[in-house]
């Protein structure tokens, strides 16, 4: 029963080879029906397996002690739930926007690819397992970037792959220590390696943590090296641009909690210079993506400065080391998931049907398509924090986490930084709405009329608002959950 696991992992990327070999579909209805099938036989299968299986399986040994093993826990089912939820939905999105876009089959083909390999990471049951996943997410999601295939393309593509390598390469120091010193390679709460190690080799350990943070950091676009995250996401197609910033870039949030939390364990680096420079890298990248996106034209550019600054309130929700913090960090990593991606998916709609790309060019646009810029308004408001949306609850939590932390300046400087943050988001945000909605005089009322687009298209947009709004009004449940699992990361009774 247990084998089931694998079905959601290699079923899809399976599908999306044997549709990158075969010759071009002479219907694309039918090519579209495929995809569709895969997206939701995935699906089914992925949920099946987040809620009816609990024991692991070895698939095969890279090395005599190097399993790779898959296993969900709760954060492993987590992930991978949020992931199938937007996947299937963005990928359903891309069926209307791909219409003019060249080279449809192999977009759909990585797209699958992509998917599987994302439930592969999320599935994993140790280290190595998760590594593995992790540098196939970034050679497959690669043609997602590259698409287009025109010379801003193909730059972006080669930045991504040099940042997102530079930063897998510095977190595989930390990843050689762990399997030399730890007592397993399976995520283990409060972390694997014994005290004493620890204590005996501890400035070698300190800096090979610092490494995967940042290394790790890297696909979450924390600073410095964020370059990648501006350059990559606005240039791939639309819907691929949504789950680079709404998903892909998670990976690297999953990834630095199974170090620091699964792995090294958060009393070892709690009050250590560690802690600093990473509560501190996390508050530079929020203020200084959210003042690059306050002065970006270009709306998907603006959205991708907006990621970057986003990510970085996960990351510092995490760095407190408060349960409190942690469980905002965990609830921002949905929040954000379904703003983000619902905030890119109304930017290829409006470019789908009008062209239009950068911010001065929409005023009025909701008097054409009101419905698109309706849902635009309502998750902009999460990602400010606006209650009753996900995006309050979420922030409410992580400055409350901080406040009560007692971290020496980072208790009161991160809610500051905060709050400076929503203030600059509400700034780059708003202001469409507001024009798109009242464009002043002399505005022609014809330039956007009937532009509203498909039902194809407005559907996972209603989806990710409603979401948005609902989880705020709702959030006990889930927080709960959340605690649950954040009190246990951090070993409290």
């Amino acid at each position: 029963m247990e084998y089931i696991l694998l079905v959601p992992v290699f079923f899809p990327i399976l599908a999306g080879i044997v549709l990158l070999l075969k010759k071009e579909y002479q219907k694309r209805s039918s090519m579209l029906l495929y995809v569709g099938t895969a997206l939701v036989i995935t699906g089914v299968f992925a949920v099946y397996g987040i809620f009816g299986i609990t024991e692991g399986v070895t698939l095969f040994h890279l090395t005599k002690t190097l399993p790779v093993y898959f296993e969900l826990d709760t954060l492993g089912r987590y992930f991978s739930l949020l992931f199938t939820i937007v996947w299937i939905l963005a990928g359903f999105f891309s069926f209307e926007y791909m219409k003019h876009e060249e080279r449809e089959k192999r977009y759909f083909g990585y797209y699958l690819i992509v998917f599987g390999v994302l439930l592969g990471l999320d599935f994993s049951g140790n280290l190595i397992t998760m590594y593995l996943f992790y540098e196939l997410m970034t050679l497959t999601s690669l043609p997602l970037v590259l698409h287009t295939q025109t010379r801003e393309a193909v730059m972006a593509g080669l930045r991504y792959l040099f940042f997102s390598f530079a930063g897998a390469y510095m977190a595989l120091f930390g990843v050689y220590f762990i399997c030399r010193y730890g007592t397993t390679l399976n995520f283990t709460a409060g972390g694997v390696i014994p005290a004493a190690v620890l204590q005996e080799n501890r400035t070698l350990f300190l800096v090979a943590v610092m490494f995967m943070i940042i290394g790790f950091g890297v696909k979450a676009g924390m600073f410095p090296l964020h370059a990648w995250l501006p350059a990559a996401h606005p240039v791939a197609p639309g819907p691929a641009s949504a789950v680079l910033s709404g998903i892909i870039v998670k990976a690297g949030v999953l990834a630095v909690i199974r170090v620091v939390y699964q792995m090294i364990g958060t009393d070892f680096i709690r009050g250590t210079w560690v802690q600093t420079a990473w509560m501190s890298l996390t508050l530079i990248t929020v203020f200084m993506g959210s003042m690059l996106a306050f002065r970006e034209p270009v709306l998907k550019k603006r959205l991708a400065y907006s990621t970057v600054s986003q990510l970085s309130y996960i990351l510092f929700g995490l760095s407190v080391l408060d349960a409190e913090a942690m469980t905002g960090a965990l609830l921002h990593v949905t929040a954000h998931a379904f703003i983000k991606v619902a905030l890119f998916l109304c930017a290829a709609a409006i470019i789908y049907q009008t062209g239009c790309k950068r911010v001065e060019d929409l005023k009025g646009i909701g008097k054409g398509m009101p419905v698109t810029l309706w849902c635009y308004t309502i998750v902009s408001l999460g990602l400010i924090g606006i209650p009753p949306t996900s995006g309050f609850a979420s922030k409410w939590s992580l400055a409350v986490g901080a406040l009560a932390s007692g971290v020496p300046v980072f208790s009161w400087l991160g809610p500051v930084v905060l709050l400076v943050s929503a203030l600059l988001t509400a700034g780059y945000l708003l202001p469409i709405t507001m024009q798109g909605f009242f464009p002043g005089e002399g505005y022609d009322a014809s330039r956007f009329e009937g532009k509203e687009p498909s039902y194809l298209m407005l559907a996972p947009l209603l989806i990710f608002a409603a979401l948005t709004v609902l989880i705020g009004l709702m959030p006990n449940g889930l927080t709960d959950r959340l605690f649950e699992f954040a009190a246990q990361a951090l070993q409290i009774v």
